[in-house]
C-alpha cells in the first residue's frame, strides 16, 4: 500500500483514478477555514471512505481496495489525519467510534474519551483566588490534557475487527511523514491564526520554522512522528501507556506553563470503554449514537423526537422548519446542560428519550414564537437534582470520518484533540489534547453539584455525535461532524435533510446552518441562510450572522449502492469503488 506523498500528486490521483474507482474531485488547493469548495455526491457499489483530508481518504481507500476491513481502514485514516490535519486529531487525543458488524447486525461503540488525572478534583480549574481560570489560560499548557485514548482505540479496533497486518496499516503515514506532504491552505491558515504555538519549543520548531508560520504549499516532514508510528507498529499501544512515549508525554505536560497533574499511574490505568449505543426511533428509522460521556447521541435523539409531531416533509426547508429546529434544539440543550456527563460518575436519567416525556416537551414549542431560554425538564428516572451552570466554548480541533467496507461492515467515527492544536504541547511528533477544558470549571452552583464537574479519572462531557441510522435493522446512513457543541445541530440537520426531505447527500450537508444551543440563534454567513434572518427575527429570534464551519461526512446506503459526500466548507473528499 504505497501512498502518494505530495498533495499535487494526490489531487491529480483524485481526477485520474482507475475506471473502477469513483472519486470526489478535490480542489487544486484545499480550502482554508472560510473557503467554500463546491462538490458532488460520489457513488460507488463496493466500498467507500470519506474523511477530512485527501491523503487520509486515499490511505483508507487503498486499504479497502486491498481487501481490508472498515477497522483496518480506520487505522490508516486516523494515523494519516494525525499527520496532515494535526490541529484536529491524533495520537494525543481521543475519539468515539460506532462500528456496525454486518455478520451479527449489531452496533458496537468504542469510548476512547480522555480521562482526568486520578489526583484531580473540583478545584482543578480554579486560580489562586478560587475563581475559574480564563479559558485560554486553562487551555495552553499541561493542565488541560487528559490521558489520550486514540492509541488504545486503534489497537483494540484492529484486534476486534481487523484483518490486515497491523504494521502495514501504518506504512502510508510513516512514508508520508518521512518524505513530506504539501501544507494545505486550511492547515496554513490554521497555523497562522493559532494562539500559543510559539510557547513550546518542539511545537514552534515544527509549525513556525524560522519564527514564521508554515506556508501554504511548502513541503512539511515529520520524522519524529514517523519514528513514533514505527514504535507503534512494532509494539502496539504499550509504549503510549506504560513505556517511553508515556514517559515523554508526562514530562512534556509537566511544563512550567500551566503544568499538569498526569502521572504514569494515570496512563497505565487507561482503558477504552465499550458502551451500549443510544438509539431512538425517528419516523420508523433507528437513529443510533454514542452514550455518555458523549452528549451527542442523547441530544441528537431528543431534537429529532421533539420534531416528530411536526410535518417537516410537507413544509420543506425554510423559516418555518428552521424555527422549529431551533426550538427543539433549545429544549434538548437545556436537558443536556443539566443531566449529561460521564455515566460512570453521574446517574444520567434513563428517561431522556422517553416518548411521553418528549411529547410533553415538544408541546412547549410555539410554531409562531421563539421560546427564549428553555429550562430543563424532569424526565423519568431523574433521581438527582443536578445544576449545571457551565457553558460550551468554541472548539475547532475535531474531525469526522465514515467508512463502509466490501463486506458491509461500517464505521462512523469522530476524533479530536479538542481545541485547534490542542494544548499546544507537542512531543514525539504529535500534539496533545486539551480535553479537560470540556469539564465545568466550577464544581457546584448555589450549593448543588454540577454533573460535568472535574472528578478523579472522569471523562469530560463531549458533543461528538458519530451516528448510524438503520431501517429494519440495516444501516441506511452514516453521518457526523466536527464543530464543538455545534456538532449536535449539524448532525441532526443532516439526518432531517436526508430522511425528511429526501435530499441528495451533498445537497443535504451543503444546506446553510441555522443553530441554537439555547442562547441566541446563529445563522451561517454567506450560504443563503441570511435570507431567513428577517423571518426568524419576526418570530422573536435574536439572530447573529456567524461563521459556522461544519465538517460533515456522510455515506448513504441505498438499494442502488453507496452515496457519499464531504462538506464543502473543508478540504475532505470521498473515494469509493
Amino acid at each position: 500500500m504505497k501512498l502518494l506523498n505530495s498533495m499535487n500528486k494526490m489531487l491529480a490521483a483524485c481526477v485520474v483514478l482507475p475506471a473502477a474507482a469513483l472519486a470526489q474531485d478535490a480542489p487544486h488547493q484545499p480550502e482554508d477555514t472560510t473557503a467554500i469548495i463546491e462538490k458532488e455526491t460520489v457513488r460507488a457499489e463496493d466500498f467507500m471512505v470519506a474523511s477530512a483530508h485527501p491523503l487520509a481518504t486515499q490511505a483508507g481507500y487503498d486499504v479497502l481496495a486491498a481487501g481490508g476491513t472498515a477497522a483496518d481502514a480506520a487505522v490508516a485514516v486516523q494515523t494519516m489525519l494525525g499527520l496532515v490535519e494535526p490541529q484536529s486529531s491524533g495520537l494525543g487525543g481521543g475519539a468515539f467510534v460506532l462500528y456496525f458488524d454486518k455478520e451479527s447486525g449489531e452496533i458496537t461503540t468504542y469510548d476512547a474519551r480522555e480521562k482526568a488525572p486520578l489526583a484531580a478534583d473540583g478545584t482543578y480549574f480554579l486560580d489562586g483566588n478560587g475563581e475559574p481560570m480564563e479559558f485560554m489560560d486553562a487551555v495552553i499548557g499541561g493542565r488541560s490534557a487528559g490521558v489520550p485514548g486514540t492509541p488504545k482505540l486503534l489497537e483494540k479496533l484492529h484486534a476486534d475487527h481487523g484483518s490486515t497486518d497491523w504494521a502495514a496499516l501504518l506504512e502510508p503515514a510513516i512514508e508520508t511523514a518521512e518524505e513530506g506532504f504539501q501544507v494545505s491552505q486550511r492547515m496554513a491558515a490554521s497555523v497562522a491564526d493559532a494562539e500559543g504555538l510559539d510557547r513550546f519549543v518542539e511545537t514552534a520548531e515544527y509549525f513556525l520554522p524560522g519564527g514564521e508560520p508554515i506556508a501554504e504549499g511548502s513541503l512539511l516532514r515529520n520524522p519524529a512522528y514517523a519514528e513514533t508510528l514505527k514504535l507503534f507498529a512494532e509494539q502496539g499501544s504499550a509504549p503510549f501507556y506504560t513505556g517511553e512515549i508515556a514517559q515523554d508525554i508526562v514530562a512534556a505536560l509537566n511544563t512550567n506553563i500551566n503544568p499538569g497533574m498526569l502521572t504514569m499511574e494515570d496512563f497505565a490505568a487507561y482503558e477504552v470503554a465499550m458502551r451500549e449505543p443510544v438509539c431512538t426511533d425517528y419516523r420508523g428509522f433507528d437513529v443510533c449514537g454514542m452514550a455518555p460521556p458523549s452528549s451527542g447521541g442523547l441530544t441528537v435523539g431528543q431534537i429529532l423526537n421533539l420534531l416528530e409531531p411536526f410535518d417537516l416533509r410537507t413544509m420543506g426547508d425554510g423559516v418555518e422548519a428552521r424555527h422549529l429546529f431551533t426550538q427543539a434544539s433549545r429544549l434538548a440543550f437545556a436537558d443536556r446542560g443539566l443531566y449529561m456527563a460521564d455515566s460512570d460518575f453521574v446517574d444520567v436519567p434513563q428517561g431522556l428519550l422517553d416518548e411521553e416525556y418528549l411529547a410533553e416537551r415538544s408541546a412547549l414549542i410555539d410554531p409562531e414564537r421563539d421560546m427564549g431560554t428553555a429550562t430543563a425538564g424532569t424526565p423519568p428516572g431523574n433521581d438527582v437534582a443536578w445544576l449545571s451552570p457551565d457553558t460550551d466554548r468554541p472548539k475547532h480541533g475535531t474531525s469526522h470520518f465514515v467508512i463502509v467496507d466490501s463486506a458491509g461492515n461500517m464505521i462512523s467515527a469522530t476524533t479530536t484533540i479538542e481545541s485547534g492544536f490542542g494544548n499546544r504541547v507537542m512531543t514525539r511528533g504529535f500534539l496533545l489534547n486539551n480535553e479537560l477544558t470540556d469539564f465545568s470549571f466550577t464544581a457546584e452552583a448555589d450549593g448543588a453539584p454540577v454533573a460535568n464537574r472535574v472528578e478523579p479519572g472522569k471523562r469530560p462531557r463531549s458533543s461528538m455525535a458519530p451516528t448510524i441510522v438503520l431501517q429494519d435493522g440495516a444501516p441506511v446512513l452514516l453521518t457526523g461532524s466536527p464543530g464543538g457543541a455545534n456538532i449536535i445541530d449539524y448532525t441532526a440537520l443532516s439526518i432531517i435533510a436526508l430522511l425528511d426531505w429526501d435530499m441528495d447527500p451533498q445537497a443535504a450537508i451543503d444546506l446553510p446552518h441555522v443553530i441554537n444551543l439555547n442562547g441566541g440563534t446563529r445563522v451561517e454567513e454567506g450560504e443563503g441562510a441570511e435570507a431567513m434572518s428577517e423571518g426568524l427575527s419576526a418570530l422573536g429570534h435574536d439572530v447573529t450572522i456567524a461563521n459556522l464551519n461544519s465538517g460533515l461526512h456522510v455515506i448513504q446506503i441505498t438499494d442502488d449502492g453507496l452515496r457519499g459526500a464531504a462538506d464543502k466548507r473543508r478540504e475532505g473528499i470521498v473515494l469509493g469503488n
